[in-house]
């Protein structure tokens, strides 16, 4: 797809698919993904079988349920490696094994302090 311009037929894909995506990262259902983000089971299902678009509000309001930027609901697939999701896995592993020691340490500290 680089090089042309894309659609509004395109952009409804991108956006449906990548909704898809992110919604299947956090293993959510449309049900969940409606519910968290505040806008009705029926429009998700709408926008993600590419009948409606959605609003500034509603993109930010799915970006912000998905913790990203809301330009990222309109990335083509093409501009992710493929193995994007196993990549994000291995950093969010990573992260949270961080975040476990540093909070253990901390414990320690504070611990040790008290003494």
């Amino acid at each position: 797809m680089q090089g042309v311009p894309m659609t509004e037929n395109d952009l409804h894909k991108t956006l449906s698919s990548n909704i898809k995506r992110y919604r299947d990262r956090f293993k959510w259902t449309q049900v969940d993904l409606a519910k968290k983000a505040g806008i009705s089971i029926n429009f998700l299902n709408d926008i993600e079988s590419e009948k409606k678009w959605v609003s500034p509000t509603t993109m930010l309001k799915l970006a912000k349920t998905f913790n990203i930027e809301a330009y990222e609901l309109l990335k083509p697939p093409d501009s992710f490696p493929d193995n994007f999701d196993s990549i994000i896995k291995k950093y969010t592993d990573n992260i949270h094994a961080a975040v476990d020691e540093a909070c253990l340490d901390f414990l320690k500290n504070e611990e040790i302090h008290r003494k």
